[in-house]
């Protein structure tokens, strides 16, 4: 009864789950972006292999975000990430040009 009454609220506030990506350049600052969304602070990372997923809610949003690691044996697997994905956030530093052309390569 309880999850059914939950169910209902969600329906008649319109509370919106939405999946986000995020991607970038290794050391671009994704992971930290993604905890201190989650957290509210800022904690020591390490390079992501693979992926790291997390929920945060926002008013009547609940956001699912995949923070995909950006080394470069990683990148090729972004666009299995895309499937169902309502927002893309691309973190990037201040690039300079060997930079950029590593994401024209790909």
């Amino acid at each position: 009864m309880g999850l059914w009454l939950s169910s209902l609220f969600d329906k008649l506030v319109g509370k919106k789950d939405l999946r986000i990506l995020m991607v970038g350049l290794d050391a671009a600052g994704k992971t930290t972006i993604l905890y201190k969304l989650k957290l509210g602070e800022i904690v020591t990372t390490i390079p992501t292999i693979g992926f790291n997923v997390e929920t945060v809610e926002y008013k009547n949003i609940c956001f699912t975000v995949w923070d995909v690691g950006g080394q470069d044996k990683i990148r090729p697997l972004w666009r299995h990430y895309f499937q169902n994905t309502q927002g893309l956030i691309f973190v990037w530093t201040q690039m300079i040009e060997k930079e950029l052309q590593k994401l024209k390569m790909n």
